[in-house]
């Protein structure tokens, strides 16, 4: 049978049943009762991208053998896969059995695709903080990126709703500094350096709210994230990398630099503070710099065309080009339109050769 990823097997399974298997982790377990008081168990995976549940009854095959299954247990799942609306994916001649300790080193790099984008994201992500010309702002980016790079790179930029995977945040990061960038280059008043770093350490909360464990896809919570929230870690944060450079006397040297080192240091804060745009959205102020309202909105597209994304890929057709809704987007999805079609061999607008219509 083909080894695919959740994602890959709920496209080819809604079009209808598919022999594969699966690499997963074990998120939840739990016994649960049917209305007749008969016991079944209520399993959920995780491959880093997509999530599985499964229900296993008392009297399938595997009951006894999943009864000794364990929360972040690693495991290779079998059988031939159906889709069915609202259930999601469901197996038939289930198998299962525990991966070896080589295959799950394997396995936690993610699927390759997801691995070299995100691996491409943190090299751009470096590329923006060694081009940063403010060298307060560089050395406090380089200072977060030494120190805590490997808790980075295995964050989530959210619980739900968008990049809510392994990584995620650096995918979030890296595609909102280059939008933040080609912003520069239209509003040409906009502090860039002030920018970018805004955008890096906008949601530097979350290694503390949406952090994966070292070693699983397991986003444990945490208590600090739960009673101070991950705006009010991210000042907290900057402020400390910003002890840690006045310590160093890098600040010293760079004392006369305009503008000065403490409104530098403010205005990345409130940066951080304002992001959220509104205090009905978890923000304690709301914009007040050119800086901090492009990156609210920079920030709010990015969440949005992710969600757009997943919803395409994971929603149900409700007609021709027309997909379920997915919240918290506010309407059912249409397909965009895409590329333009030319003449039978001719260059469209966009420049590709079209041999034919679109498919749908």
């Amino acid at each position: 049978m083909e080894r695919m990823t959740l994602l890959e097997l709920e496209r080819r399974a809604a079009a209808g049943p598919v022999e594969a298997i699966l690499r997963v982790q074990l998120e939840a377990v739990r016994s649960r009762l049917t209305k007749q008081d008969k016991d079944y168990l209520e399993l959920e995976f995780t491959d880093g991208e997509g999530r599985l549940q499964l229900r296993i009854w008392a009297d399938h095959p595997l009951h006894a053998e999943a009864t000794k299954l364990r929360e972040r247990d690693f495991l290779e799942l079998g059988g031939r896969w159906t889709f069915r609306d609202p259930f999601g994916l469901e197996p038939g001649r289930l198998t299962l059995r525990p991966l070896a300790e080589e295959e799950k080193d394997a396995f936690l790099q993610g699927p390759a695709g997801l691995r070299e984008r995100q691996d491409a994201d943190y090299r751009s992500i470096q590329e923006y903080v060694s081009g940063m010309r403010d060298p307060r702002l560089a050395g406090l980016a380089s200072r977060f990126l030494t120190e805590y790079g490997e808790r980075f790179r295995r964050t989530a930029a959210a619980r739900e709703f968008h990049h809510a995977r392994r990584g995620g945040l650096v995918e979030h990061v890296a595609q909102m500094l280059r939008s933040a960038d080609a912003l520069c280059g239209v509003y040409t008043s906009i502090h860039r350096d002030l920018l970018l770093a805004g955008v890096l350490f906008h949601d530097c909360g979350k290694l503390w709210e949406n952090s994966c464990e070292k070693d699983g896809f397991a986003m444990p919570y945490q208590e600090v994230g739960e009673l101070i929230g991950h705006i009010a870690c991210g000042m907290e944060l900057v402020n400390r990398l910003w002890r840690d450079l006045e310590e160093a006397g890098d600040l010293e040297r760079w004392k006369e630099w305009v503008p000065g080192n403490d409104d530098v240091r403010l205005h990345l804060l409130h940066l951080i503070a304002a992001h959220h745009g509104t205090q009905e959205f978890g923000s304690p102020v709301v914009p007040r710099t050119p800086e901090a309202m492009l990156l609210h909105f920079v920030d709010n597209i990015d969440a949005k065309m992710e969600m757009m994304s997943e919803g395409y890929a994971r929603g149900r057709k409700l007609a021709p080009r027309i997909f379920q809704r997915v919240r918290p987007l506010p309407a059912n999805l249409v397909a965009a339109l895409g590329q333009g079609v030319a003449p039978q061999g001719e260059i469209s607008p966009a420049g590709r050769e079209e041999t034919g219509p679109p498919e749908e």
